[in-house]
């Protein structure tokens, strides 16, 4: 069964605009559809400017479409009120990609994790000492740390942070938004595994948001690949990277490198004249979808 359904999204943004010139539409996410199904991760991978990012947000209402449905549980949380959407935050939180400034650097690590507690009324003073400290070493840090500041700490600890923040409220469904892109390749397996370690463990439901597809390879069942606010392919990991089918996709893969650095490799460029962006998504073969 679904957790969560996107049906129809849109959301435009207006820019520019005077006195003599007219406002332009930017469609940032442009009719996007897509499910993910209780305890799978499913991967929204794309360039930047796909509007991947814009579409997580969307789902959480940090930014509000411009129209369509966003299903919870079968609710519509874009129909929510401004206390029932506070209230389902509780089930449904974001990891976001910069660890750097996603982390307030005036407060300590305790109270960063603390605060999603406190806003919610949980819990007395001592006993969200002890869950925060809890929830570090779940991450893989040291409650003695607690007291110190973000930066005190590495990029990756600083991600592990933003992890036990999200994951304070015990949600069921995290929305990870590039969550390693900023961190040292040599950090970033180490982040990946231990998002699988919880998903696992606390029998968690993701939405990886990506555009390096060698991650999306090892954390996600199905993949959706965006390419100027729409969906253009679909499908299980495997069948994506083995049968892609439209040229963007194809030059998403060409650009990942090879495990064998002396293997000939041939790199597609995309031209975007070649691209009918009006094309509907269509059944390629069992749950794989392109636009072609």
């Amino acid at each position: 069964m679904a957790l969560v359904e996107v049906r129809n999204l849109v959301k435009h943004f207006e820019r520019g605009g005077g006195l003599l010139r007219a406002k332009t539409v930017v469609k940032a996410v442009d009719d996007v559809s897509f499910s993910v199904e209780e305890g799978e991760t499913f991967a929204l991978v794309g360039e930047s400017g796909s509007g991947k990012s814009t579409t997580g947000r969307c789902m959480l209402r940090l930014v509000e479409p411009t129209s369509g449905e966003v299903r919870f549980r079968g609710e519509n949380v874009l129909g929510f009120s401004s206390a029932r959407m506070r209230a389902a935050r509780r089930d449904m939180q974001m990891v976001f990609q910069d660890p750097y400034s996603s982390l307030n650097p005036r407060m300590r690590a305790f109270t960063i994790v603390e605060e999603p507690l406190v806003i919610h009324g949980i819990g007395t003073r001592t006993g969200r000492r002890s869950r925060v400290a809890d929830l570090f070493q779940l991450v893989g840090l040291d409650p003695a740390h607690l007291d110190r500041y973000p930066h005190e700490f590495s990029g990756g600890q600083r991600q592990r942070i933003g992890l036990a923040r999200a994951l304070a409220l015990n949600p069921s469904f995290i929305i990870a938004d590039e969550p390693v892109s900023a961190l040292d390749v040599s950090i970033q397996a180490q982040v990946i595994n231990l998002l699988m370690d919880l998903q696992e463990q606390l029998k968690l439901t993701y939405l990886f948001i990506a555009h390096d597809l060698r991650l999306v390879r090892h954390i996600s069942s199905r993949v959706a690949v965006m390419y100027l606010g729409r969906i253009v392919e679909m499908g299980k990991t495997a069948e994506i990277f083995e049968n892609a089918q439209h040229a963007y996709t194809k030059a998403l893969l060409s650009a990942v490198p090879a495990p064998d650095p002396d293997a000939p490799r041939a790199r597609i460029e995309l031209d975007p004249a070649l691209v009918n962006h009006d094309a509907p998504l269509r059944r390629i073969a069992e749950g794989h979808f392109a636009a072609v």
